[in-house]
């Protein structure tokens, strides 16, 4: 006896295309928004007017709704009723309190992994400092940033503590969760960064004291540290000064 024939349930390509083509403009819009929280075009604070950004970005109000859901739980943007949406602000102690870990950890991986660090790491090093410097006269935070963490990775990865050179990947992760690149609010500090990276490579090449190599990359840390910090002094001085004008 014949088997009845089975009637399969017609499909919907052009549903499955749809969904692609918005997951799609949502990363546009996503990708969009975060290079400007990451340069410092969008500074904390700033409103996040979802028909504007979708009429620059050339998608639909959807995706970048989706896309600013997606910020906001990365804690890159916060989001109030009746309001809208805003970059967030940079959470100072939590910024504080990673970038002094960082400083003492850095110090340490650096420290540990001088004596085994090559030639050709050494070389790898100062490459990655030179492109830094030529950046200097056109500088984007965002590739600067990416330059200054692939430079600090050379002279991390020969650490011979694991555990240590796992704190110092956490410290790295977490800041970048906190915010991208420092340099988009305190760019004056990229080219002191520049110039403290040749002195921490002149150290670790002519065999310096383990403990002076480890002081020198910490206290390259928290030079950024401090940069930061003075910005956001001066930018509290500023900000009562701009709402009275207003």
């Amino acid at each position: 006896m014949a088997r009845p024939a089975v009637t399969l349930a017609p499909t919907h390509p052009r549903t499955h295309v749809s969904r692609a083509h918005s997951v799609s403009k949502s990363q546009q819009a996503y990708d969009w928004i975060r290079a400007r929280i990451d340069d410092g075009r969008y500074a904390p604070g700033h409103r996040l007017v979802l028909s504007q950004i979708a009429e620059e970005v050339g998608v639909s109000v959807v995706p970048v709704r989706e896309a600013i859901r997606r910020l906001e739980a990365e804690t890159l943007v916060t989001f109030e009723r009746n309001v809208g949406a805003h970059v967030a602000a940079i959470d100072t102690a939590a910024y504080l309190h990673t970038m002094e870990t960082l400083g003492l950890v850095e110090g340490a991986a650096t420290r540990m992994a001088a004596p085994y660090i090559t030639p050709e790491q050494l070389a790898r090093a100062r490459a990655l400092n030179d492109e830094m410097s030529v950046s200097l006269d056109e500088l984007v935070p965002q590739r600067f940033t990416r330059l200054n963490r692939e430079f600090h990775a050379v002279l991390c990865e020969s650490c011979p503590n694991p555990h240590v050179l796992d704190l110092v990947h956490r410290g790295w992760n977490r800041m970048s969760v906190l915010r991208d690149s420092t340099f988009a609010f305190v760019p004056g500090r990229a080219r002191e960064s520049v110039a403290e990276h040749a002195r921490l490579l002149d150290l670790i090449e002519s065999g310096a004291d383990a403990l002076e190599i480890e002081f020198a990359a910490r206290d390259h840390r928290l030079a950024t540290l401090d940069a930061f910090l003075a910005y956001r002094a001066e930018l509290a001085q500023t900000e009562p000064l701009a709402k009275e004008e207003n």
